[in-house]
C-alpha cells in the first residue's frame, strides 16, 4: 500500500486532485479508476479515469522496486502452497498484481488469482472473494481472508467469510504527504 501511494500522489498532484494518505488508505481495495471517478467528480476536475489509472498504475511499476511484502502474510502463504486451495482477491488491475507476485517471488504460489477485471461489482461487495472461493472450489466460509483495508474487511465479511485484518499486526509506512 506504501508503494501505491507514492504512485497515486505523483498522479493525482499532476491533476490537482487531492488525495490525502487517510483518504488512500479508506479507500484501498477500490479499482483505481473508480478511485479517481470519485475523486474527480467530488473535486469538479475533469479527467478521464481510466487513461488517469493507467498513468497512476505505470506510477506503481516505476517503484515496484520498492515493494515490500508483509512476512507473517508471506509465511502463511508459503505454509499452505501446495496443501490447500489458495488465492489472491484483489481490486487491482490483473496485470499489476501479477507483477508484483513476481517482484515477491510469488508468483505460482497461487491456484487462483481474481481482479478487479473478474467481476463487476467491487470491495465493499463481496464479488471478488465470492469468485476466488468458486474457482477454488471452496465454501465461503471455509475461507480465511487476510485483508489490509477496510472495504476489504467489510467485503470478506460480506461474503461471510472470516477476515484477519493484518493492520493488527502490521502498521504499513505513511508519508504523511498532503496532497
Amino acid at each position: 500500500m506504501p508503494v501505491h501511494f507514492l504512485a497515486w500522489h505523483q498522479t493525482m498532484s499532476r491533476y490537482g486532485i487531492e488525495f490525502p494518505e487517510d483518504r488512500f488508505y479508506a479507500l484501498g481495495g477500490m479499482p483505481s479508476h473508480r478511485i479517481i471517478e470519485l475523486l474527480s467528480r467530488e473535486q469538479q476536475v475533469d479527467v478521464d479515469a481510466n487513461v488517469v489509472a493507467m498513468e497512476k498504475e505505470q506510477a506503481f511499476l516505476d517503484r515496484i522496486a520498492m515493494l515490500v511484502p508483509i512476512e507473517k502474510v508471506v509465511e502463511v502463504a508459503r505454509q499452505s502452497r501446495g496443501t490447500k486451495p489458495i488465492a489472491v482477491a484483489s481490486g487491482g488491475f490483473r496485470e499489476i498484481v501479477l507483477q508484483q507476485l513476481t517482484q515477491v517471488a510469488m508468483a505460482d504460489w497461487f491456484d487462483a488469482v481474481v481482479t478487479a477485471e473478474d467481476t463487476t461489482k467491487h470491495k465493499p461487495e463481496p464479488d471478488v472473494f465470492l469468485e476466488a472461493a468458486r474457482r477454488l472450489g471452496v465454501e465461503a466460509q471455509h475461507c480465511l481472508v487476510f485483508e489490509d483495508a477496510d472495504l476489504g474487511v467489510e467485503a470478506a465479511l460480506r461474503a461471510g467469510m472470516p477476515c484477519i485484518d493484518v493492520r493488527t499486526f502490521f502498521s504499513p509506512r505513511r508519508f504523511a504527504i498532503g496532497i
